[in-house]
């Protein structure tokens, strides 16, 4: 059973601002895939909801005059991978949300809702990390954007201010063009289940396919929120593609990330699967963007 206070329906942005104004306690619900998890757990037991569902402004991708890609917070999983601009831009984006749940949660559940959660082992959010994303919030006093670095402030909280809510997810055309990437997730299971460590990793070569001008890597749960290793962006950027800087890339991945022993894993084999995923990660990245790793 679940304890609801009330349910109210907006039927636009401002409308849901109108209504977290009126009671800042309320909880936004979109997909509902977490939120009546935490209500059923007792976490948020008695709380008014606001649903967004029907703020459809909020849905679907598209591209802007300046080809910057725009995700609204309402667009689902399935809806994301499935995507004509998803799939000829950041289709690893696409990959990496198709590994949350099952179906049903994929069709249910929302980007926004994933990245508002603040959970470090989010599917989604480490590939936005490695894509410079950054996140559209809407609330009374207007539009404000924010990088998705600054957006995570803790384990479970993020840079949300009274009644906004987070419409959107920006990918400036800077941060994709010309770029390919992978994204790996290692849990114990193959499928429903939470990442042990996610590993995203997207990369530009040079136009002869030689050198590796840009390398982003991401991770989640090799800290408390979602990171990038800015050692080993900086290791392989202007080097040859080889095998070499593959090894160099994984070597320096250890002196940015933070990860802890839990009942999941241990700390320690945390680290040695951050280096074997950001290996493979970036091999199929460079594959992906036509170049050819030399031993």
């Amino acid at each position: 059973m679940y304890d609801i206070a009330s349910i109210y329906s907006a039927r636009s942005v401002d409308d849901a601002i109108r209504a977290l104004q009126a009671d800042p306690a309320a909880v936004v619900i979109a997909g509902g895939t977490d939120v009546l998890v935490q209500m059923r757990e007792g976490k948020r037991a008695g709380k008014a909801l606001i649903s967004i569902q029907g703020c459809h402004e909020m849905r679907g991708v598209t591209l802007d005059e300046e080809e910057n890609l725009r995700i609204g917070s309402l667009t689902t999983f399935s809806h994301i991978t499935a995507d004509p601009l998803i799939q000829q831009y950041i289709n690893v984006l696409g990959e990496a949300v198709d590994m949350v749940g099952g179906p049903q949660i994929r069709n249910a559940g929302t980007i926004g809702g994933n990245t508002c959660n603040g959970v470090t082992s989010a599917d989604s959010a480490s590939t936005l990390f490695a894509w410079d994303a950054i996140i559209e919030l809407t609330g009374p006093q207007g539009v404000r954007k924010v990088p998705i670095h600054e957006f995570y402030i803790k384990a479970g909280k993020v840079d949300l201010r009274p009644a906004e809510i987070q419409t959107a997810i920006l990918i400036p055309k800077e941060s994709y063009d010309g770029y390919k990437g992978h994204y790996i997730k290692y849990a114990m299971r193959n499928a429903m289940d939470i990442a042990t460590l996610g590993c995203s990793v997207n990369v530009k070569l040079s136009a002869d396919r030689q050198m590796i001008e840009d390398a982003r890597i991401a991770y989640g749960v090799a800290g408390p929120v979602p990171m990038r290793a800015p050692s080993a962006e900086k290791a392989v950027a202007g080097c040859k593609v080889s095998a070499e800087s593959v090894e160099r890339f994984a070597k320096e991945v250890l002196k940015d990330i933070r990860p802890r022993d839990s009942w999941r894993a241990s700390k320690a084999f945390r680290e040695h699967i951050a280096r074997v995923l950001c290996q493979r990660a970036l091999k199929e990245a460079i594959v992906r963007t036509g170049g050819v790793i030399h031993e």
